[in-house]
C-alpha cells in the first residue's frame, strides 16, 4: 500500500489561512477608519451648520437690541415731551391767576393797613407791611384765608414801632391757590386710572 504525505498541503492551508485573516483585519481596520472619518466629517459639518446658526441669531439678537435702545430713547423723549406739555399748559392756565391774587390783595387789605414788600417763592408769598394796629391784620388774614386764591396766612411778626407814627410792622406768609395745578393733577390721576383699568 502506497504511503500519502499529507504535510506539504496542510502547511499550504494554513498559510492560505492566515493570508485570507491578515486580509480580513486590514479590510476591518480601513473600514472602521473609513466609518471613523465619515463620523467625524459628519459632526464637524453638523457642528459647522449649528455654528452659523449661533452667529445668525446672535446677529439677530443685537439688531434687536439695538431697536431696544431705539424704542427706549424715543419712550424718554415721549416722556420729557408729556413733561414739557404739561408745564407748558399749567403756564397757560395759570397765567390768569396771578392777576386774581394781586386783586385778592387789593381786595383784602383792610383801611389803615399797605404792604411795604411782596416776593413769591413758588407758590409761597412773604408779605410785608405797616398796620395801625394788631387787629387790622388779624383781620386781613382772616380775609386771605377766606379768599378764593390764598390760603393759610402764617403770621411771622408783629412789631411795634414806638418812634413810628404809622402803627406796627407785621410780616406773614400765605399759599397760593393753583387751581390749574390741582387741574392738572386731578387730570393726571384720571389718565392713570385709565390705564390701569385698561391693563
Amino acid at each position: 500500500m502506497p504511503r500519502i504525505n499529507l504535510l506539504p498541503w496542510r502547511e499550504q492551508q494554513r498559510a492560505e489561512r492566515k493570508k485570507a485573516f491578515g486580509v480580513g483585519m486590514v479590510a476591518a481596520m480601513v473600514g472602521a477608519a473609513g466609518v471613523y472619518g465619515a463620523g467625524l466629517l459628519w459632526m464637524g459639518a453638523m457642528i459647522d451648520s449649528q455654528q452659523s446658526r449661533n452667529d445668525l441669531l446672535r446677529a439677530e439678537i443685537r439688531v434687536l437690541d439695538k431697536q431696544i435702545e431705539q424704542i427706549n430713547s424715543l419712550e424718554q423723549q415721549k416722556q420729557q415731551f408729556i413733561a414739557r406739555m404739561q408745564i407748558i399748559e399749567k403756564l397757560q392756565r395759570s397765567r390768569p391767576e396771578i392777576v386774581h391774587v394781586f386783586d385778592t390783595f387789593v381786595k383784602t387789605i383792610p383801611d389803615g393797613t399797605y404792604l411795604t414788600a411782596l416776593t413769591q417763592t413758588d407758590q409761597k408769598f412773604k408779605i410785608q407791611g405797616v398796620a395801625q394796629s394788631s387787629t387790622r391784620v388779624s383781620s386781613f388774614m382772616r380775609s386771605l384765608a377766606a379768599s378764593q386764591w390764598l390760603k393759610d396766612p402764617e403770621l411771622e411778626v408783629v412789631e411795634s414801632k414806638k418812634e413810628s407814627a404809622l402803627g406796627s410792622d407785621f410780616t406773614l406768609y400765605a399759599q397760593q391757590v393753583t387751581v390749574a395745578g390741582d387741574e392738572a393733577d386731578a387730570k393726571n390721576a384720571r389718565k392713570t386710572q385709565t390705564a390701569r383699568r385698561t391693563q
